[in-house]
């Protein structure tokens, strides 16, 4: 394999998420809506918060990279909801698709053949596409593992889905 190819593979692998972190869809997959605005004790933020600051963090993110014009929104308070906002369903899965779909935007990034990874963006020529899919996979990561382990703290993790020491 080619070191191109090995390095869309890898990419691939590690944004999909399934190797050393769990992928998004496995988190939200059979969330009970009664729990999109449950909090664990001592935190502020609740599940949907964490959803809505992944497709947040993630569209800012691939829109960096395809959109000279973009503007990102105000750190750290455009990054999230506020802790006392709530979302119904509709919102919830709207913020389920987003991550989603932007996440296999950034998917056709790294398969794209003209794909230079290691370029400067033309617009940011401090940055790279191979940074800020880092960036993206890394960011993902971390929060999903949170997710997910607010789920196990919540005691919603769904039965026969278990995860590590999650409980049903």
């Amino acid at each position: 394999m080619k070191g191109n190819d090995l390095l869309r593979k890898e990419l691939l692998a590690l944004l999909s998420g399934g190797e050393a972190h769990m992928d998004f869809a496995d988190v939200v997959a059979r969330f009970p809506m009664e729990h999109i605005n449950s909090k664990a004790p001592h935190t502020p933020y609740s599940c949907w918060h964490f959803v809505e600051h992944l497709r947040i963090a993630q569209w800012d993110i691939l829109q960096f990279m395809i959109d000279p014009d973009h503007v990102s929104p105000d750190y750290p308070e455009g990054y999230r909801p506020s802790p006392d906002e709530e979302t119904d369903e509709k919102g919830w899965y709207g913020s389920v698709e987003g991550v989603l779909s932007d996440l296999e935007k950034l998917k056709e990034i790294v398969t794209d053949p003209a794909t230079d990874f290691f370029a400067p963006i033309p617009h940011a020529k401090n940055y790279t596409i191979f940074r800020e899919m880092l960036l993206v996979a890394d960011h993902n990561a971390y929060h999903i593992g949170e997710l997910a382990l607010l789920r196990q703290v919540l005691g919603i993790w769904p039965k026969g889905f278990e995860y590590l020491t999650g409980s049903a």
